[in-house]
């Protein structure tokens, strides 16, 4: 059961919609359920939602997976570069796509301390840390990198897939040392053979960097071969990250 509801995100001065999956006994069981967080919210569960009309297929997955959650996609801000600004945690310049202004930080202060209170209130979740997790593609993928490093005391789980990390290297190397990282943290990374025109080697090394900056064996690593930048690429890995994560 996908549930959407208008939502406003005071700190950004704009509205979203929140795509939130039930599993389909919802209404029928007094069950609590671990919660999945996830950016670019449209392109989860309906083909006829997303950006490019080819989601996830979320739902389906988890219709027969044999673990029920609760996710809530938050649409991104499809105005112009803004879903750039808000899932970048940083001012950046990138050689590949241009000046960033990071209101990723913001972006989620606002998740953390708004949406998740909303939701750990109108819906059975499991609120702890241990069932709370993270995902996203891409961008998004980054953003996941980013808070599972961040609010370590809120998620425990992330899924970064396609991560786009290598426009602020620097800033998630000095971030990482910085920040606390529990030792039960969980990090599936994964990238496609076929992205950005790169061997499968130089593909390994990259999501090895992450993984090992965190801290060794936090993090599993997948190279997709003939893996693309694109949803039907990360459809095809909803039950590895979820085993991952959360078995």
């Amino acid at each position: 059961m996908i549930v959407k509801i208008p939502y406003r995100i005071d700190p950004l001065e704009r509205d979203t919609t929140l795509h939130i999956y039930l599993p389909d006994d919802y209404e029928r069981k007094d069950e609590r359920y671990p919660v999945m967080y996830m950016y670019d919210g449209h392109n989860l569960f309906d083909d006829n939602d997303a950006t490019y009309g080819k989601s996830w297929g979320l739902a389906d997955f988890l219709a027969g997976y044999d673990k029920p959650f609760i996710i809530v996609g938050v649409e991104c801000d499809h105005f112009g570069r803004n879903r750039l600004n808000e899932y970048c945690p940083y001012t950046v310049r990138s050689t590949i796509l241009g000046d960033i202004s990071g209101h990723g930080e913001i972006f989620m202060d606002w998740l953390v301390n708004d949406l998740k209170p909303y939701i750990d209130e109108n819906f059975r979740t499991f609120p702890q840390r241990a069932a709370t997790g993270i995902g996203g593609s891409s961008m998004g993928g980054l953003m996941a990198y980013y808070s599972v490093i961040r609010y370590n005391k809120i998620f425990s789980k992330a899924a970064c897939l396609s991560p786009s990390l290598m426009i602020c290297t620097d800033q998630l190397t000095h971030e990482v040392r910085e920040d606390w990282i529990h030792p039960d943290t969980r990090i599936y990374l994964s990238m496609g053979s076929k992205e950005f025109g790169t061997r499968h080697a130089q593909i390994y090394e990259y999501l090895d960097y992450f993984a090992q900056l965190v801290k060794p064996g936090l993090s599993n690593i997948h190279v997709v071969e003939g893996g693309e930048h694109n949803e039907t690429s990360w459809e095809m890995l909803n039950e590895e990250y979820f085993d991952y994560l959360w078995k």
